[in-house]
C-alpha cells in the first residue's frame, strides 16, 4: 500500500529543487544586465572624449567615413581606444578572479605574485638600455619579464609544495625589490623617466589597432586557460584536502593558474601600464552578487572590468578638457573609496 507523503513535506521538497533554478535565473539575468550596461559604456567610450564629436558625426564616421576629422578622431582614436579598454579590462578582471581563487584571499590583486612589477621593469630596462621607445618593441619584453617572475615566484613559493600563502609572500618580495629597481632606473635616467611617465600611472591614449593585434592572442589565450581551470579553482577554495577529495590536480591548477595571470596581467600592462584596484575591486564586488562559486565570478568579472576601466577612461577625458587624466589614476580615485566601502560594510573576520 502505496502511503502519500505529507502536504507540508511535499511543497518544502518542491521549493528545496526550485531554488536552484531561481539562483541560476538571477545570476543569468544579472549577467544579460551586465553585457547591456558594458554595451552602454562602449558607446560611450566612443562618442565622448576630450575634443567634442556630434553624435551625427560620430554615426557618419561608424557607418559612412569619407576620410573627414572627425572620422579619424572616432575611427582611428576612439575605436581602437574603446576596443583595448576591453580587452584590458577584461583581462584585468579575470587575472584578478583567478588570483583571489587561488590564494583564497578576497583582497588579492594581479599584482601579488610580481606579475605587473615583472612586466614593469622589463620594460624599464628595455627603454633605458636598449634605447626601445615603440610600444610595439618593448611589449615582448614586458611578456619576458611577467613570465620570468612568475617562474621565480612559483620556485620560491616552493614548486610543487607552493601553498597560497607562500606565493603571496613570493610574490610580494619580488613586488618590493622590482619596483625598488623600477625607481632606482628612472631616477638616474631622464630620458627613461620622460617616456615611463605616463605608462607607468596606466594609459589607454597609446591605443591603436597595432597594439591591440599584439596583445590579443595571449589575452585570449589566458581568458581561456581561466575559463578551463575555473572547476579546479573552485574545488581549491574549499582546501587542499577537499579540492584532491574532489579529484582536482592541485600542482596542475596552481601552474595554469599562474600562467593564466601572467598572461592576462602581463598582455595588460605591455598595453596600458600597470592599472590598479581594477583587478582587485571588480572581483570581489562581483562575488557579493554571484557568491563564491568561481564559475559564474569569471564571466561577471571579465563584463564588469571593461565597465569599471571604459568609464573611469570617459570620465578621465571630460573633467580636465581639453587635456586628459590617465585612466589609472581615475580607477585609484574611484576604486579606493568604493573598495572602502565595501570592505567597512563587512567584518574583517569575513574577509
Amino acid at each position: 500500500m502505496l502511503i502519500d507523503s505529507p502536504p507540508e513535506q511535499s511543497g518544502a521538497q518542491t521549493e528545496q529543487d526550485s531554488a536552484p533554478h531561481k539562483r541560476r535565473a538571477l545570476r543569468s539575468g544579472g549577467l544579460l544586465l551586465s553585457l547591456g550596461v558594458l554595451a552602454l559604456v562602449v558607446i560611450a567610450s566612443i562618442a565622448i572624449g576630450a575634443k567634442p564629436v556630434p553624435l551625427d558625426d560620430v554615426w557618419h564616421a561608424l557607418f559612412d567615413a569619407s576620410g573627414t576629422g572627425n572620422d579619424v578622431i572616432v575611427l582611428d582614436v576612439r575605436v581602437p581606444r574603446t576596443v583595448l579598454g576591453v580587452l584590458v579590462g577584461a583581462a584585468l578582471g579575470l587575472s584578478g578572479a583567478v588570483m583571489q581563487a587561488l590564494t583564497r584571499n578576497p583582497l588579492a590583486e594581479p599584482g601579488l605574485l610580481g606579475v605587473s612589477a615583472g612586466a614593469s621593469a622589463a620594460v624599464v630596462s628595455a627603454i633605458s638600455f636598449l634605447g626601445i621607445t615603440s610600444l610595439t618593441g618593448y611589449v615582448w619584453f614586458a611578456f619576458l619579464g611577467a613570465g620570468a617572475v612568475s617562474v621565480l615566484v612559483y620556485v620560491l613559493g616552493g614548486s610543487r609544495g607552493a601553498t597560497p600563502v607562500r606565493l603571496a609572500l613570493a610574490g610580494t618580495a619580488a613586488t618590493a625589490v622590482l619596483y625598488g629597481y623600477v625607481n632606482a632606473v628612472q631616477l638616474l635616467d631622464s630620458a627613461a623617466l620622460d617616456r615611463l611617465r605616463f605608462w607607468t600611472v596606466g594609459s589607454l591614449a597609446s591605443a591603436n589597432m597595432e597594439v591591440i593585434d599584439k596583445v590579443w592572442p595571449f589575452i585570449g589565450a589566458g581568458v581561456l586557460l581561466a575559463l578551463l581551470i575555473a572547476r579546479p579553482l573552485n574545488a581549491m577554495e574549499m582546501g587542499d584536502d577537499a579540492a584532491r577529495s574532489l579529484g582536482a590536480h592541485l600542482t596542475r591548477t596552481r601552474v595554469l593558474a599562474m600562467l593564466s595571470v601572467t598572461l592576462l596581467c602581463g598582455a595588460a600592462t605591455a598595453a596600458c601600464g600597470p592599472i590598479i584596484f581594477v583587478g582587485l575591486m571588480v572581483p570581489h564586488l562581483v562575488r557579493a552578487i554571484t557568491g563564491p562559486d568561481i564559475r559564474w565570478i569569471l564571466p561577471y568579472a571579465a563584463v564588469l572590468a571593461p565597465v569599471l576601466l571604459l568609464g573611469s577612461d570617459v570620465i578621465g577625458r571630460v573633467v580636465t578638457r581639453p587635456a586628459e587624466l590617465q585612466v589609472g589614476i581615475v580607477t585609484a580615485l574611484v576604486g579606493g573609496p568604493v573598495f572602502i566601502h565595501l570592505v567597512r560594510r563587512r567584518k574583517m573576520a569575513q574577509l
